[in-house]
């Protein structure tokens, strides 16, 4: 059974996925942050592949994708950074990336190093879904990746059913119409998106993601889905911190507490 499959079967709640950009904030970080966020106790690792053009982002993470590229991080030195990767972490690790530059390194290599390391799922927030089905699909399946779609508030109930019925994995519930970064509250807006996605009985688990930054902000989704993802706040400590492993620490638990 693949990683994510698994951590949804074995935990039905609270479930923490930190992104991270690989490369940010120096070129060999990349290890030593995830050993970190999975001691701490996060359950999903989320390594963003840098893009010169990351358009669902916000400032943070795109600040965080210039500063990686500028250190020189590639998918090459991404992927033999990783090749130590299940011989020290267990929990599911996710790449996030646009589409161009994996349509460049290849897409049968890029999933069939994906499996090689030990990756267990993708985001592509640009890959349209024809031409998954029409081109990937197979592919994602052959290399047990499981590839996971993103909604907002404005995705129609027919496309949120599409979505629900061509993914096994997950779904990535967007909190609001906006790019990524950390907001203070949720909204009685998005709480009305998070209860009628709710009682749609999709089968699939969701988490929720951007404007999640906190131990509040982080409760309340979780009430409304399986869990949240945090990037932007997670950025910000990374960004900030002197003493890589122990602020890495303080931040998770703080969310988990």
């Amino acid at each position: 059974m693949n990683r994510i499959e698994e951590l949804f079967k074995n935990k039905e709640g609270n479930i923490l996925s930190i992104y991270f950009t690989a490369g940010f904030p120096s070129l060999n970080d990349t290890m030593g942050i995830m050993e970190a966020i999975e001691e701490a106790g996060a359950d999903i690792i989320e390594i963003g592949i840098p893009y010169s053009d990351p358009v669902a982002d916000g400032p943070t993470i795109q600040e965080s994708n210039t500063v990686a590229l500028n250190n020189g991080m590639t998918l090459k030195i991404l992927f033999s950074q990783l090749a130590e990767l299940r011989g020290k972490l267990k929990i599911p690790v996710i790449l996030m990336g646009y589409l161009n530059p994996i349509v460049q390194y290849g897409m049968e290599e890029f999933c069939k190093k994906c499996e090689e390391v030990g990756v267990d799922g993708l985001i592509v927030p640009d890959l349209p879904m024809k031409q998954y089905l029409e081109s990937y699909k197979g592919l994602f399946e052959t290399y047990n990746l499981r590839n996971t779609f993103l909604i907002s508030p404005q995705t129609s109930p027919d496309r949120i059913r599409e979505i629900d019925r061509e993914t096994d994995g997950f779904i990535y519930m967007v909190s609001s119409a906006s790019i990524t970064g950390a907001k203070k509250d949720v909204t009685p807006e998005q709480i009305a998106y998070f209860e009628r996605v709710g009682d749609m009985g999709l089968k699939n688990p969701r988490l929720i993601g951007f404007g999640i930054s906190d131990k509040a902000s982080f409760s309340t989704a979780a009430k409304h889905a399986q869990g949240a993802i945090i990037g932007s706040a997670f950025i910000n400590v990374l960004r900030e911190a002197k003493e890589l492993k122990k602020e890495i620490n303080t931040f998770i638990k703080s969310i988990k507490a």
